[in-house]
């Protein structure tokens, strides 16, 4: 499987453990997060949510201080429908100040086909535009291919999401969050694991999502997710969430190339 790196900034982070946390201040990371994207968000309770509660493990805080982030979805939805110069206006949806990151995710099949990819690096890059405006970066999360049991499941599926995210990052210095390989290469490594909900074999399941807001950490903050309590108040075993924890920070370094 092919890898290649965009990087939050123009550098490259490097993943450093949780316990050096609780002795050092953090990076200059996004503290101010809008998650723009569909169901794939939503789903059991929400990306944003599990990352913000990681984050605040890695940081010493409590469940009862967490960051400003917010997520806005559209089922079913692709990146053209939203309407960004209304997210991104001071006090237009609940935030006065701006937002230092705006993570982007397409709709599930935009890498399956020519007209697809097209319209998706069109809405990242008039999004983009937007964005830089509002003094925010743009960071891409790469979704994950559909799982065997959906009617348009493709072994090339992976690959696909790859190239389009990639190749529309490094167009415009974005970060990507590599959720799809993260979601390949649990597979190979345990395909009794399931990661996608049983009945679609296309959302994630509660695995699945961890197991992307593990991958947003790494990426994001620099931040090992491996070592960490959190597992959504013992809805996720301790083997599997320690496995997923392990996957996300692999895959980031291998993806950075470090």
């Amino acid at each position: 499987m092919i890898r290649r790196a965009c990087s939050l900034a123009g550098a490259m982070l490097l993943i450093v453990s949780t316990s050096a946390l609780a002795q050092e201040e953090m990076p200059d990371t996004p503290r101010q997060i809008l998650f723009v994207g569909n169901s794939y968000f939503y789903y059991n309770d929400s990306i944003h949510n599990h990352l913000n509660r990681m984050l605040a493990e890695a940081e010493g805080r409590s469940d009862d201080d967490l960051l400003p982030f917010r997520s806005i979805t559209i089922s079913g939805g692709s990146l053209d429908h939203h309407p960004y110069e209304h997210y991104l206006t001071p006090g237009a949806i609940g935030y006065d100040e701006p937002f230092d990151a705006v993570i982007l995710a397409g709709h599930s099949a935009a890498g399956n086909s020519d007209n697809r990819r097209t319209r998706f690096r069109d809405a990242v890059l008039a999004a983009n535009e937007l964005i830089a405006e509002h003094g925010a970066e743009t960071v891409l999360y790469m979704t994950h291919a559909y799982g065997e049991g959906h009617e348009n499941h493709s072994p090339g599926m992976t690959h696909n999401l790859e190239s389009l995210y990639t190749e529309v990052a490094a167009e415009i210095g974005a970060t990507v969050i590599p959720v799809g390989l993260a979601f390949a290469n649990a597979y190979e490594e345990r395909p009794d694991l399931e990661l996608h909900v049983e009945f679609d074999h296309s959302h994630p399941n509660l695995a699945g999502s961890y197991l992307a807001a593990a991958t947003a950490l790494a990426t994001l903050y620099g931040v090992s997710p491996v070592g960490l309590e959190y597992d959504y108040y013992d809805r996720l075993d301790p083997e599997t969430a320690a496995f997923l924890q392990q996957i996300a920070a692999d895959t980031v370094a291998e993806f950075n190339g470090n």
